[in-house]
């Protein structure tokens, strides 16, 4: 008997384009796995048309209530879970986020089998699919059309109104970016993304060093990781996994960076026990220098005081008034423009899709349709059977709603 797999149509508010598995994809995944039967759910919002999963063989149907296995990307809609299925999606539960509490309490009681990308990992313990690339992607794109539209230099289109990525990096070539500092910060996928849009532009990169005590005559950029940041407090050397494993031990050196610096784009992890990067005092000194902040990380009440909410891909940018400590106007001067948008790769959901499909389907479904070898569907199985799995135990007084 074959197993049925079905492709959600994105049901969470504010809608998402993404899909996980795309026309072209699940033409693939119909040959790699001949046992399973696919079918797409319909939808009027997704990046791809019904027509092109049609137009690749793949039926399309309102109706996928028979499928064994359902995967997503966004969380699921409480009313449109159903009863002893399992499902694939980022979640947003096991940091016990207070918002999604009645999900948990919804798939224990339908006693679905929740199985969360985020935690998909391999025997290293590196994340296996991500979106992280596109959010530095898209983040460093709004942070260069936030400084356009700022000085009413250029005006980008916004990536969600282009039809791919390379439409985006077009609209690049519309740029007249003055002598301009733009600083990066972390090391991981989100930052090559963003470090990917700048490439795009050809800008000149430089030493941390240079950043901090060199004027250019052209637009530059500098990509810092956390020994530029921060130091140990014993005086001790910098240690990297140290700092992993004890970020309350580190105190911040961001603070020369902030005088020079025209253009942030925060890319980094940020651990709540680490340091900040700035503070409000900091943001309200004469030698503050920075115009523009695109927080990809995106951390409320972290590292940057400026990101005070989570803004939208409908309305990307807020003012951020460090005198008054409150929000203000995008692009008033005396205040700090804010880009901080919390699903930055659904801007360019056809190219994202497309990358994150290949990585599910060649990474995870082997291990999700045949043998979990590698343990990766095992650690990332939330809910079982009518309760949590050993793992994710901890969660039980939130899901209680006792924390």
């Amino acid at each position: 008997m074959k197993e049925k797999v079905g492709i959600l149509r994105e049901t969470k508010t504010p809608p998402d384009r993404r899909v996980a598995v795309t026309p072209s994809l699940a033409f693939e995944m119909k040959k790699k796995f001949p046992d399973v039967e696919l079918r797409v759910q319909g939808s009027d919002l997704r990046c791809f048309r019904d027509k092109e999963y049609t137009d690749s063989d793949i039926n399309v149907q309102e109706d996928i209530s028979d499928c064994d296995i359902l995967i997503g990307v966004k969380e699921v809609n409480i009313p449109a879970l159903i009863q002893d299925k399992t499902y694939l999606f980022f979640s947003h539960i096991a940091k016990k986020q207070p918002y999604n509490r009645e999900l948990l309490q919804e798939i224990i009681r339908k006693r679905i089998t929740l199985i969360d990308y985020e935690y998909m990992t391999d025997e290293n313990n590196l994340r296996v699919v991500a979106f992280g690339h596109w959010a530095g992607i898209v983040g460093a794109y709004n942070g260069l059309r936030a400084w356009g539209k700022r000085y009413n230099s250029y005006d980008l289109k916004p990536a969600h109104e282009c039809h791919d990525m390379r439409e985006m990096l077009n609209e690049l070539k519309k740029t007249d970016i003055p002598a301009i500092k733009i600083l990066i910060t972390g090391g991981g996928r989100v930052t090559y993304g963003a470090l990917e849009t700048l490439a795009s532009l050809n800008l000149r990169d430089i030493s941390p060093e240079e950043f901090l005590t060199v004027t250019f005559d052209e637009p530059v950029f500098c990509r810092i990781d956390p020994d530029h940041y921060v130091r140990r407090k014993d005086g001790r050397t910098f240690d990297l996994q140290h700092f992993f494993d004890h970020p309350a031990e580190y105190k911040s050196t961001f603070r020369p960076f902030t005088k020079v610096t025209d253009l942030l784009i925060l890319c980094h992890f940020w651990d709540p026990a680490s340091p900040l990067f700035m503070t409000k005092e900091d943001m309200r000194s004469d030698d503050f220098n920075i115009k523009v902040i695109a927080d990809v990380s995106c951390d409320i009440d972290g590292p940057v005081p400026s990101t005070i909410r989570v803004s939208t891909i409908a309305e990307p940018f807020y003012g951020y008034n460090p005198l008054t400590n409150e929000e203000s106007e995008p692009f008033d001067k005396k205040s700090i423009t804010v880009m901080a948008v919390d699903n930055l790769p659904g801007e360019l959901p056809r190219d994202a899709s497309e990358e994150f499909g290949k990585t599910l389907l060649d990474k995870i479904l082997p291990s999700l349709l045949g043998e979990d070898r590698k343990g990766i569907i095992e650690r990332a199985t939330i809910a079982k059977d009518g309760k949590l799995t050993k793992k994710f135990a901890y969660l039980q007084n939130y899901l209680e709603g006792k924390e």
